[in-house]
């Protein structure tokens, strides 16, 4: 049976039990949510006394602190993990990396960095399998002196995780200011409530680490539900009891034997043309170019059907109209301003985008509702191009053009085209133009039906009199005409019998002029003759 050690047997017990290896790692490793692959693990301090049994972290690591053990133990625990990926690599075992906590006390110790790169040197460890990570509490208070060691454990080519992220009161400003390669999310955060306030701010954070790019790991996840939300938020990576309760060296080489690996995938992964700092930073020309110097622009995060509008400017506002705020776009789900159909356009473009890493356009009606405007629907044409990506999310630069007046208007073209055709098909009406300058004849739609024309006839009149649509006996008599309009005549009209029949046709032209007063184009129509024009 276990027995809790008081503060002064610990210490007495404390060397004895570096010889003996009590105190020694156990291993919690890390889960792939989407691919149940293991990426990682993390190495845990356990100090299990002959004597006394199993003693808890909570007990025995604040009398180490305040004793100032906690630095031996902190190396003898990394020198015990240098030995198992040692052996793995000469037993031919596949090897993750496994991180080593850096407690705040071997922060303030300046050779710490120093001693671990020793120990790792001496069991030729590639720096590739070793991690360190540090506690978001170690670095309030002393934020100079942690980039300080941050900075020489870079040089050295360590990855530094960031744990308990969430837990402090400075989680911003330590995500500001420290250049940490893996944040590890503490899911104590969500007070045991999914979803809410807490996974709408876990969302934002796991949004703003891709754009710093820098991988996230769910620390302390318990349940499946857990784990699906945080994928759902584009966070795959897991610790916790879920997967793996923390396990011995010798149990946990066996799982590194059994599941199949992979390495973290790249953080989101920008053009290279642009920089994610610059873009978020205020004061940037970049943010400067994109709120001032370009039409309506936005920022969107597309991942598997679902979309997410990150930042958009005064002008993209402004483009939607319907008295629209940058809040107002923020907080909304983008997709449900679509019908089903235009909804297909939209993602059919984002996904032809996807694929040719261009500029792709599409044009789309939007439904949107205002307490004080009510219901409009806006046609706005969109370009887009992917801008960066991590996994299967993908990082969106799009502008937006309001088409909605123009397309209304080509609209009602449209219909005054139809209304005019489907009268001029029950008044026998057939209507052309004639361009002065380089006799060309454009005629209607009925004209290319009924009579086989093009939909341009070069040097007219000639072609329709050698086809036979004006008889021979008038043909002069119309070239006269073309020469009249040339010379400036405004009216000319005449019955002419048309086509091999001789059918009787009341022929018009009126002529146009430019602002020159010279002819520019004549007006011409054919009306069949009907009784009581004879």
């Amino acid at each position: 049976m276990d027995k809790r050690m008081s503060e002064q047997e610990l210490i007495d017990a404390f060397d004895k039990a570096l010889e003996n290896n009590d105190i020694h790692p156990v291993y919690q490793p890390q889960i792939n949510h989407s691919t149940g692959r293991m990426v990682g693990a993390e190495a845990l301090m356990r100090w299990k006394d002959y004597n006394n049994g199993m003693q808890y972290p909570s007990d025995f690591i604040p009398v180490l602190e305040n004793n100032d053990l906690i630095y031996r133990a902190d190396l003898h625990l990394f020198e015990e993990v240098c030995k198992l990926q040692r052996e793995c690599i000469d037993d031919q075992i596949p090897v993750v990396p496994v991180s080593v906590n850096m407690s705040r006390h071997d922060i303030y110790q300046k050779d710490y960095v120093d001693a671990i790169e020793g120990i790792r040197k001496k069991y030729d460890v590639p720096v590739k399998y070793l991690r360190v990570e540090i506690t978001e509490s170690s670095a309030i208070g002393g934020m100079e002196l942690i980039s300080g060691v941050l900075d020489k454990l870079h040089e050295y080519g360590y990855t530094v995780e960031m744990d308990d992220f969430g837990s402090g009161y400075s989680s911003l400003n330590v995500l500001k200011d420290l250049n940490v390669d893996i944040i590890k999310l503490d899911m104590r955060f969500l007070s045991g409530n999914i979803g809410g306030r807490g996974g709408t701010i876990l969302g934002s954070i796991v949004q703003m680490t891709k754009w710093l790019e820098t991988p996230v790991i769910a620390e302390g996840v318990e349940t499946m539900a857990q784990a699906d939300y945080m994928k759902s938020l584009g966070c795959n990576y897991i610790q916790g009891y879920l997967y793996f309760k923390p396990i011995t060296k010798d149990q946990f080489i066996e799982k590194l034997k059994q599941l199949e690996h992979e390495p973290m995938t790249p953080p989101l992964s920008l053009i290279s043309t642009m920089n994610a700092d610059k873009f978020w930073d205020p004061s940037s020309l970049e943010t400067l170019i994109f709120s001032n110097f370009v039409g309506g622009a936005a920022i969107f995060s597309y991942q598997m059907g679902k979309m997410d509008i990150m930042r958009v400017n005064p002008k993209y506002v402004k483009e939607l109209g319907m008295n629209s705020t940058e809040k107002d776009i923020l907080k909304t789900d983008p997709l449900t301003v679509f019908d089903e159909h235009n909804k297909k356009i939209y993602l059919d473009t984002i996904k032809k985008a996807i694929v040719s890493y261009d500029e792709e356009t599409c044009e789309t009606w939007r439904t949107f509702y205002s307490d004080c405007c009510g219901e409009d629907k806006v046609c706005i044409r969109t370009h887009m191009r992917v801008i960066g990506n991590a996994g299967n999310q993908y990082l969106f630069y799009a502008m937006i053009n309001n088409i909605t007046k123009e397309k209304r208007q080509f609209a009602d073209l449209a219909e005054s085209e139809k209304i005019f055709r489907t009268a001029s098909e029950h008044a026998n009406i057939y209507a052309w133009e004639y361009i002065i300058a380089t006799k060309e004849m454009r005629p209607c739609f009925r004209c290319m039906r009924d009579l086989s024309l093009p939909p341009v006839v070069k040097n007219y009149p000639e072609p329709v009199i050698e086809n036979g649509l004006f008889p021979p006996d008038y043909a002069d008599m119309y070239r006269g005409w073309m020469k009249q309009l040339e010379e400036g005549v405004p009216y000319l009209e005449a019955v002419i019998p048309l086509t091999v029949g001789r059918v009787p046709f009341r022929v018009r032209y009126t002529l146009e002029y430019d602002e020159n007063g010279k002819p520019l184009k004549a007006y011409g129509s054919a009306t069949l003759v009907v009784q009581e024009d004879e």
